[in-house]
């Protein structure tokens, strides 16, 4: 029985297996972030003063957001750091890790907000609608701004999609403020806030329990969605002709866009085991776009 390993052709043994991340998506989050954290400041002012809660609870996804996005900044500057003998794929997975603690600090976020609409729904507090509508504006802007930053960049990048998550529940809670805002100028109704509040609170609690989701099935070593080991093994069979069994198929991510793939592979006697395992990397990049795959080469039953 004999081991070999595939790997794409293009890469040196000490890189981190993976195509380097986009220095695009980098940028779009650090200025994302400046953004966010320059207007947080205004929301946590005018919040306080016209005593919204619509606002401050924008305005503590704001303060939520600069951290998630210096966390995700973060995390890309970590993960262009090479590979070393104590961490063999470098730190790509602190992008998944980023994303993970992104989640959970929504969905935490989403709870404080509900208490407090519930607490203000039975003791109802007076509310600035003038200061309110004005801070709601700007901040809808700002969140615009950042939102388009986030959402043209890459959307394959769990990273990103989770820092555009949190943008997206400011913007929501921008529009909902203005509304809140309008409504009490027009009426005075105060119930209004905290009950745009909570809708608002509900649709990031969506989005924020996909990202959790995901990025925790990824640091489980979680199989990609669209690669089935059953489907892999079943194609190699049939397509490669001197491969007689596929076993011990094994699919986990490094980050969300880098699939890996080990497996044991038994050929026949008179097959050359290079250029089987040519053959075998070469159907796994073309038919799965999978990049690094090490492959065990067995002409025995496998012990």
């Amino acid at each position: 029985m004999s081991s070999q390993h595939a790997h794409d052709h293009d890469h040196d043994h000490d890189h981190s297996h993976a195509p380097p991340v986009s220095q695009d998506n980098e940028r779009r989050i650090f200025i994302a972030m400046l953004l966010t954290g320059g207007f947080m400041v205004a929301e946590i002012i005018g919040g306080l003063l016209s005593g919204s809660l619509a606002l401050i609870a924008d305005a503590g996804h704001m303060a939520t957001d600069t951290a998630a996005l210096a966390l995700a900044w973060l995390a890309f500057r970590l993960s262009k750091r090479p590979a070393d003998a104590r961490r063999s794929y470098g730190y790509h997975r602190g992008e998944v890790l980023a994303a993970f603690v992104n989640g959970i600090a929504m969905i935490a976020l989403v709870v404080w907000i509900f208490v407090e609409a519930i607490r203000r729904l039975f003791e109802p507090v007076e509310v600035l609608g003038g200061v309110m509508l004005w801070i709601a504006v700007g901040g809808l802007a700002v969140n615009c701004v950042a939102f388009w930053l986030l959402h043209t960049g890459s959307r394959d990048n769990l990273n990103v999609r989770g820092a555009a998550v949190h943008v997206a529940g400011d913007l929501l809670g921008s529009i909902a403020a203005i509304i809140a805002a309008g409504v009490i100028i027009k009426t005075g109704w105060t119930p209004v806030d905290p009950l745009l509040s909570m809708a608002v609170a509900l649709l990031v609690l969506r989005s924020a329990w996909f990202i959790t989701r995901q990025s925790a099935h990824i640091l489980m070593e979680g199989a990609p969605q669209d690669l089935d080991p059953a489907a892999i093994g079943s194609d190699l069979l049939n397509t490669i002709e001197d491969l007689e069994d596929v076993h011990h198929i094994h699919i986990w991510c490094l980050t969300q866009e880098r699939p890996l793939v080990t497996l044991h592979a038994r050929i026949k006697d008179e097959a050359n085991p290079d250029q089987m395992l040519k053959t075998i990397s070469s159907r796994l990049l073309d038919r799965f776009n999978i990049e690094h795959v090490t492959v065990q080469i067995e002409k025995t039953d496998c012990i």
